[in-house]
């Protein structure tokens, strides 16, 4: 896929992939969290991309042109926790060098709020390897949005929740159960059990049906994310839409979507500069 000789390098030199690429990168970190998949995978050929790399970039701006309406909606959910997290991991997707790529999202009420796409540091043995790491990453992501919701004055009285696909990849996090196959994991991948041991995070299961981070990990056909439920809050994005709080029956979780709501808009200003459209309704 790489230029395979002089012609076809000095052909891609015409072309601004690294630039598109930049603005891909761009929107798949703040507003567009669908394509954070196949950002990551394109900046993969920055230093040597080829003409299929450069075909599969402009799909990618042909498919946001055609989803510019899309949004994130904060609505309060039915959860009784603030905020849910997703982690999700394939299995040695990269075929260049066996790696695993993980991914995460986090859920403040309906809408998400913090999501990643990233290539493994380390080649897994197994999946539930690769989960394992993957987890380790998101609880990282977990602890900080629990002291900054507390900093927002709303302490945490309980452990946050994170779903996950893969039954042996939560045995790991709780318990040595699968020490012989696991023991091989460098020191720092362990502490994910001392925050469930501490209260902090409690892994919980959920099917493969309805994990919310598997956009993050592979490439998905369209129709496949279109009429697949779990990615819709995930894929309506680029208009940040605060909808009515009036639904909301517990007063501090309105309270709460309302400071972060206003958190946003401060960062907006602050940090990108950019023309955010953000409407509260």
């Amino acid at each position: 896929m790489c230029p395979q000789n002089d012609a076809e390098a000095l052909e891609m030199h015409q072309y601004p992939y690294i630039s598109i690429v930049g603005c891909l990168m761009y929107l798949a970190v703040t507003t567009r969290p669908d394509i954070a998949y196949v950002t990551r995978v394109l900046a993969r050929f920055n230093s040597n991309p080829g003409l299929a790399h450069w075909q599969a970039a402009k799909h990618v701006l042909h498919y946001l042109k055609g989803t510019m309406d899309y949004k994130l909606v904060y609505k309060p959910s039915t959860s009784p926790k603030p905020f849910i997290t997703y982690s999700d991991a394939d299995n040695g997707g990269n075929p260049d060098n066996g790696k695993s790529t993980g991914g995460y999202v986090v859920k403040f009420g309906s809408g998400a709020v913090s999501w990643s796409s990233k290539l493994q540091a380390l080649v897994a043995l197994s999946t539930t390897e690769a989960e394992h790491i993957s987890a380790v990453e998101v609880g990282k992501e977990i602890l900080w949005m629990r002291q900054f919701i507390g900093e927002l004055g709303y302490p945490f009285t309980g452990p946050s929740m994170l779903r996950m696909d893969n039954q042996s990849a939560i045995a790991v996090s709780k318990n040595p159960e699968h020490h012989s196959k696991m023991k091989h994991l460098s020191l720092h991948l362990f502490w994910l059990r001392d925050a469930v041991q501490d209260g902090l995070i409690t892994p919980s299961f959920v099917t493969t049906q309805e994990m919310a981070a598997d956009i993050f990990t592979k490439a998905l056909d369209r129709f496949k994310v279109q009429s697949d439920s779990r990615f819709r809050n995930v894929l309506e994005c680029l208009v940040y839409s605060f909808r009515s709080l009036e639904p909301c029956t517990d007063m501090g979780e309105c309270y709460l979507l309302l400071d972060f709501a206003l958190f946003l808009i401060w960062v907006s200003v602050q940090c990108s500069k950019s023309c955010y459209l953000i409407r509260i309704a």
